[in-house]
């Protein structure tokens, strides 16, 4: 991540003065005479996002008005690394600490820069540091979003199961966390069957990353993210538009290792674990079929009625080995469903969960930290659509109908019923840019989780089997 904020002002440093349209008139009346007139005949509205330089007489500037949108404090500022002329800027308003740091955040969101395959050679736009902001929350935020975006936007011939492994392994190291990684026919000794299946048919073989980090004492947190580092659709091949984009379907592994670095580097006090199968369902002599059926870790039979909903079968064996250490929550993030999207547009992420208090806590932190999440439905009268006269249940349900709820109904079969399981179901891109919201990959959620765990939803379980004797004891 490239330098985006300097200590302290300089005598060249651009002052920025936020205005909200409706106020314009009462807050240029209060402005000097030459500041007026400037507004005037620049016909400046002060609608979000708008700029009016104003010069200083000597061919410099002397400030930037910038029209800010009073419902939005985080994008309020991302526009300003792509509208600002090069220099070095401030902001001048009067800001609490919460506002501060959001502001600096939304200052990052729309400086980020793809620039693995392309330099980008812009002259930078640098911000002083709005006074109060919690500098070490903003800049984890920002490597933890900046993070999850890169890695997104990589495409397959870099970013497969081994560069993705590698990346968790990375992270692992930067914090002094235990990273272990069975790869191909390891998952079967270890019986991981549903892994191994899905990427078998792949050059690079399936693996599953298993981070663990954090005393033991604490309460357990465990992230799961579906690693489908491309997705042809296997044998139930993709045409072509549907495949354009499937470099992103590692999107949920991305989301988990950046909301790790997020709760590592802040040091919360929990016991983190973090599972990410890493596979590329490809097409191969040895590709799993429609019609097979696998018995998955947790035990249950599952027929595969369709090869391109690949993603549920890698997380039920993540999400059955998540819950056998009974832990105080399990939150999962994937790019599963169309249906999702379909049912909430690309930007809203879609929310399911087992229990009530978890859904009321995240979504009161999503609305906190303007990253939204929408609660959805775990109805379980659809579970029915899962049925199958030959296994335990289908990996698909017939018709089609409620496809992101009954994705999420198959996920919760390997859940306990008693341990807390969030489900994300999220795009991870932007099919256009707005600002702090480049086109391309994008993480969406993430702040919200970060801040439920920080502010210590985790619950405490109820003992479990025989190690929960022991502990009891």
């Amino acid at each position: 991540m490239r330098d985006i904020f300097q200590a302290r002002a300089t005598a060249k440093t651009v002052p920025v003065l936020p205005v909200v349209e409706a106020q314009l008139k009462t807050w240029a009346a209060k402005q000097p005479a030459k500041i007026r007139r400037w507004i005037e005949s620049a016909d400046f509205t002060a609608a979000p996002h708008r700029l009016c330089p104003v010069p200083d007489g000597d061919g410099g500037l002397a400030c930037v008005l910038l029209g800010v949108d009073p419902e939005d404090p985080i994008s309020r500022y991302s526009s300003l690394p792509d509208t600002l002329p090069p220099g070095n800027y401030r902001i001048e308003s009067k800001m609490s600490a919460e506002e501060a740091t959001r502001a600096a955040i939304g200052f990052g969101m729309g400086a980020y820069r793809f620039t693995r395959y392309r330099k980008d050679d812009r002259p930078a736009r640098k911000l002083v540091w709005p006074a109060g902001a919690d500098r070490a929350h903003v800049q984890r935020t920002l490597e933890a979003t900046f993070l999850a975006r890169d890695m997104i936007n990589t495409p397959a011939n870099d970013m497969g199961p081994v560069a993705l492994a590698a990346e968790g392994r990375k992270l692992a190291r930067r914090h002094g966390a235990k990273c272990t990684i069975l790869v191909g026919d390891a998952l079967l000794k270890k019986n991981y069957p549903t892994i191994h299946m899905v990427g078998r048919a792949s050059e690079q073989a399936p693996r599953l990353v298993d981070i663990v980090w954090g005393k033991p004492g604490d309460p357990k947190v465990t992230l799961v993210g579906k690693g489908v580092c491309f997705d042809t659709g296997g044998l139930d091949l993709k045409n072509a538009a549907g495949m354009r984009l499937m470099k992103k379907d590692m999107g949920g592994a991305a989301h988990v290792l950046g909301l790790a670095h997020m709760i590592m580097d802040a040091k919360l006090p929990v016991r983190l674990r973090v599972l990410i199968p890493a596979v590329e369902n490809s097409v191969s002599a040895n590709a799993f079929r429609p019609s097979d059926i696998v018995r998955t870790r947790k035990g249950l039979t599952v027929e595969i009625g369709n090869t391109d909903a690949e993603g549920r079968l890698v997380l039920c064996d993540a999400l059955a080995e998540a819950d056998s250490e009974n832990p105080g929550l399990i939150v999962d993030f994937a790019t599963l469903t169309g249906a999702a999207r379909v049912a909430l547009g690309p930007d809203l992420p879609a929310m399911f969960t087992n229990d009530d208090r978890a859904a009321q806590e995240l979504i009161r932190a999503s609305f906190a930290e303007y990253d939204p999440l929408w609660w959805m439905p775990l109805w379980h009268p659809y579970s029915r659509m899962l049925s199958s006269r030959v296994a335990d249940l289908n990996n698909v349900s017939e018709g089609g109908q409620g496809g992101a709820i009954t994705a999420a109904l198959f996920l919760n079969r390997f859940v306990g019923a008693k341990t807390p399981w969030v489900h994300i179901d999220v795009m991870g891109w932007n099919a256009g840019s707005s600002p702090g919201r480049p086109s391309g990959g994008e993480a969406m959620g993430m702040r919200a989780v970060y801040r439920m765990i920080a502010e210590g939803f985790v619950k405490k379980p109820a003992a479990k089997g025989k190690a929960g004797a022991k502990k009891k004891a």
